[in-house]
């Protein structure tokens, strides 16, 4: 919608579906941002079956006809991407509509992948398991049967995402076994490099030390060839080696710009160098800060930066490309930003953020019963007097066994009272315990006469 080569509708039927689409796009940003309150499931399912409304008028319009794609499919994305993260917010993580944002982030890190022809077997497997995830979920969901597009639609992403991935787990079957810890290794030292040159002060000496681990990878080398133990040349080693000579280009123009951005990149270099530390801030407390529907602005922002490039590359004002160095370093920020967006959705939890403040409470209480049973227990019963009069105090908030919020039920009733109750099997064991360690042993008649 930001972008002027889309075009607008042409058929007045599908004008006033983007108004109303618009309409409702505004509403969700409103309340996006209104943060007064906790986001109420009703609240979102109208708006929900508002847009489904919208989108099955559209498919009646152009059924049947020729489409090009012009502001009624932007707006539809744009509308679908909000709703898939206020249905997280709710805690409906389990549900079809969710599913549409992590399709979006997975694809785009995906198609960054395949550019740069850098990525490890664990950074796939991950998303091949998301992707699993999200596969079933649209198939049992019960929220789009009335809606069978939405499923369809996402179907058809999750299996787009699917080809993506499967192109390049080929490309890692391509490299022989033995040699992949070797092209990980490559992979990770880049990926240091680059974040090393991200920061705002670094010394060359963190280089030096990653150029000095790259030379050792090259001189394990015979004759310029990664061979096995019997000498034969292993499968990939030219790609490797490919990689090995990359890397080291790479350490060369980092340590020559020492960390001097070109001023007339600046402006996008401090947007991404601010988002990726504000993302990397949520990561650490995402529990605690983040609304899902927060994301949205940080994806949309990246979107338009991203899709700003000509040919895979931007552009100056006089029509110039920018310099390799700019070119990486942009990307890698981008990419880096897209890659804490996927972990914070694929982290976000099945329970309203009305819940979230009980739940993230039972989670330090787990974690720290967990310690201190793996600790070896409590000496008596009386240290675990905290933890139970707090898990006492959270059971009684409770409603016919129901946790409410004024009159609403939220999401998420099950995982937290799941948590609840492993909170207290988890107290009752070291109560047990402690109780046992407590009683003393009675002693036997021979031990007695010795005495």
């Amino acid at each position: 919608m930001d972008t002027p080569k889309i075009p607008g509708p042409r058929d007045e039927g599908e004008r006033q579906v983007l108004e109303k689409l618009m309409a409702i796009r505004d509403q969700l940003q409103l309340r996006k941002l209104d943060r007064t309150t906790y986001v109420r499931t009703q609240d979102v399912m109208v708006l929900y079956n508002q847009t489904i409304e919208q989108v099955r008028i559209l498919s009646e319009i152009r059924n049947g006809k020729p489409v090009e794609e012009n502001q009624v499919d932007r707006i539809v994305d744009s509308v679908f991407q909000l709703l898939s993260l206020f249905f997280m917010t709710i805690g409906r993580n389990n549900e079809a509509p969710a599913a549409y944002a992590l399709t979006s982030t997975i694809k785009r890190l995906l198609d960054h992948l395949t550019e740069s022809n850098l990525f490890s077997a664990q950074d796939l497997e991950s998303m091949s398991d998301t992707l699993e995830h999200l596969s079933e979920i649209v198939h049992n969901s019960a929220s789009t049967k009335p809606a069978p597009f939405l499923e369809a639609l996402i179907a058809q992403r999750i299996d787009r995402c699917r080809a993506s991935l499967s192109n390049l787990q080929r490309k890692i079957e391509d490299i022989a076994e033995p040699l992949r810890p070797t092209a990980d290794k490559l992979i990770s030292i880049l990926r240091q490099m680059a974040v090393i040159n991200t920061k705002s002060k670094f010394s060359p000496a963190e280089i030096h030390k990653r150029e000095s681990e790259l030379r050792e990878i090259g001189e394990s080398r015979k004759d310029g060839q990664f061979v096995d133990e019997n000498g034969n040349v292993l499968k990939g080693s030219e790609n490797i080696s490919g990689l090995l000579e990359r890397c080291l280009d790479y350490t060369k123009i980092i340590l020559e710009k020492n960390g001097q951005f070109p001023d007339k990149w600046r402006s996008i270099y401090d947007v991404l160098v601010g988002i990726r530390n504000e993302l990397d801030r949520l990561s650490l407390t995402q529990a605690w800060s983040l609304r899902e529907t927060d994301l949205y602005d940080y994806q949309r922002q990246l979107d338009r930066i991203d899709e700003s490039r000509v040919n895979g590359n931007w552009l100056d004002e006089q029509g110039r490309p920018a310099e390799l160095y700019v070119q990486r370093t942009l990307l890698y920020l981008i990419r880096r930003s897209y890659g804490y967006i996927y972990h914070l959705m694929i982290s976000s939890e099945p329970v309203s953020e009305a819940l979230l403040p009980i739940y993230n409470q039972l989670q330090t209480l787990k974690r720290c019963l967990v310690e201190v049973k793996n600790s070896g227990g409590v000496t008596s019963v009386r240290e675990l007097y905290p933890y139970s009069m707090k898990l006492h105090s959270i059971d009684n908030m409770r409603v016919d066994g129901k946790f409410m919020v004024g009159e609403d039920i939220p999401e998420g009733q099950g995982s937290v009272a799941e948590l609840l109750a492993e909170c207290f099997d988890l107290n009752y064991e070291l109560r047990v315990d402690a109780e046992a360690a407590d009683t003393p042993e009675v002693q036997t008649p021979e031990l007695q006469s010795e005495a």
